[in-house]
């Protein structure tokens, strides 16, 4: 196994080798990801790593290998990422696809594709100028140029940068359980796609997810719980 898929009730968690990645490891993570796709017991996925989260791509990674990017980034339920050590180049374009995501103190982030006469292969050139802006996007992209955890979090690579990081991802992922999985579900599709859209198209696509929640079983029982006062149980259904 190079990368190692656990489940803990509704929690899967996918640990990365945090060396170079192989094209053999992007295979199967891609593989891994698309298995979890219609997994409706899964509410939450986190990614993890070793001591670096990913410090690049290895010689045999190309574009025609697996996109685990596109993969990690059709999932349904939040996508939470831990980030630790070196994340470079294509270790960032994976960062990109999560939804949440959490670094160490001591993390430093990268691309350094261009000045070693390669382009980012998995979205990198769109996602980040989408998190950071395009004058941020150009500098990282054309400089190779690193940014601290610090830096990361002030530019919105990271949510986040903590000297627990353990602990940051526990408070994360049990505030996410908390939550309605449909609402979840149904409030991710609304920002990526409405993301993609003009403003009165995403209004209008915000509303009709809003009437498909207001018939599920979920919905009935976030009203019910609020009512009695109680913590709601939801179903995902």
């Amino acid at each position: 196994m190079t990368d190692v898929l656990s489940i803990d009730g509704h929690v899967a968690s996918i640990r990365l080798p945090g060396g170079l990645l192989e094209a053999a490891t992007a295979r199967e993570l891609s593989t891994t990801a698309e298995g979890l796709i219609e997994d409706r017991n899964i509410r939450v996925v986190v990614v993890t790593s070793g001591e670096d989260f990913c410090a690049g791509a290895a010689p045999d990674l190309d574009c025609g290998a697996a996109d685990p990017v596109a993969a990690l980034s059709q999932l349904r339920v939040p996508v939470v990422v831990a980030i630790s050590g070196r994340c470079v180049s294509v270790g960032l374009e994976l960062a990109l696809a999560a939804d949440i995501r959490l670094a160490s103190v001591d993390a430093e982030f990268s691309s350094n594709d261009v000045i070693e006469g390669r382009l980012p292969m998995w979205g990198g050139t769109q996602r980040l100028p989408r998190a950071v802006g395009h004058a941020r996007a150009t500098w990282l992209l054309m400089t190779g140029g690193s940014l601290d955890a610090a830096t990361a979090a002030e530019w919105g690579i990271v949510h986040e940068a903590n000297v627990d990081l353990d602990a940051a991802v526990a408070t994360t992922v049990n505030q996410l359980l908390a939550a309605g999985p449909l609402a979840l579900e149904l409030a991710k599709e609304a920002v990526h796609r409405g993301s993609e859209v003009g403003l009165r198209d995403g209004l209008r696509l915000e509303g009709d997810l809003n009437h498909q929640l207001a018939a599920t079983a979920d919905r009935a029982e976030g009203l019910a719980a609020f009512f009695a006062k109680r913590p709601p149980d939801f179903a995902g259904r």
